[in-house]
């Protein structure tokens, strides 16, 4: 990438954002191409169930990786795509190239990219960018951020939501929850809430970060679906934990709140009580 070769030393946290601006862009120009186009779909699960992956995916996350690897050499890469490759810096980036494939193939535009970087495992930094519609939103260092389609820029705030009967409540979809426990837990959940809505993939989370959405709850994810949005999130003001209350950075089972009051009350009845 041209004016981003890697000085020595620690990158700053502005060079770290530009870096993954930077990065987001290349995936969009790479993606954009594909959308609403009738494409082939490879089946990564085969016989044994559904997991697509498209020529977009792939080819986002080739450009993300070449980007990273000639602008910081000494990084990790963590994607969904390609096998890990390993750093010999406290830094890994984490990329799911399209994340909401099922979304992207049937034309709908609720997915996006994401780009996440670890700092001796934790993250720091987060991207989910939309290049359909123009939206990135963005979240580190205790901050979080939006811009439009317009090309304004705004901090991101979650809502105050203090009880389960006030929340609006997301999921991909239900059937997530294969494991009986898990669908049990989930159902009781559905009928605390105000409202239950389904779709989204990733960016049902930024609705928890932009204030519209109060909580995300969803099982059998994997780190590249989760690290970019965590600091989304809590730059913006929220929690995001396993249901049991640690890191999610591993991904799992996860619940994204907007306010650490429905968090805590949410995973009291996932936990059956």
């Amino acid at each position: 990438m041209e004016g981003m070769v890697a000085p020595r030393g620690k990158p700053s946290a502005q060079r770290l954002e530009q870096a993954g601006h930077a990065f987001a862009d290349l995936a969009g120009r790479a993606i954009l191409p594909y959308f609403r186009r009738r494409i082939s779909v490879d089946n990564k699960l085969g016989q044994a169930g559904f997991d697509p992956v498209t020529a977009a995916d792939r080819a986002a996350e080739r450009s993300m990786r070449k980007a990273i690897a000639a602008t910081f050499p000494e990084h990790g890469i963590v994607g969904e795509e390609y096998p890990e490759r390993p750093g010999s810096s406290p830094y890994t980036w984490v990329l799911d190239p399209i994340d909401g494939t099922r979304a992207f193939i049937t034309g709908n535009p609720l997915w996006g990219t994401l780009i996440g970087l670890l700092e001796n495992g934790q993250p720091i930094l987060g991207f989910m960018d939309q290049p359909y519609t123009r939206e990135r939103f963005w979240g580190g260092g205790g901050k979080a951020s939006l811009r439009d389609a317009t090309g304004k820029v705004r901090k991101l705030k979650t809502r105050p939501c203090a009880r389960l009967s006030e929340a609006a409540l997301g999921t991909t979809h239900p059937d997530l929850f294969a494991a009986r426990t898990d669908a049990a837990a989930f159902a009781r959940l559905t009928k605390a809430v105000r409202l239950t809505r389904y779709g989204g993939d990733c960016y049902g989370y930024c609705l928890v970060a932009a204030g519209f959405m109060d909580l995300v709850v969803e099982v059998g994810l994997k780190p590249h679906d989760i690290a970019a949005l965590i600091p989304i999130i809590e730059g913006a003001g929220g929690l995001v934990t396993t249901w049991e209350g640690g890191p999610a950075t591993g991904g799992g089972r996860i619940i994204a709140a907007g306010d650490r009051r429905v968090h805590a009350e949410a995973m009291a009845v996932l936990r059956g009580g």
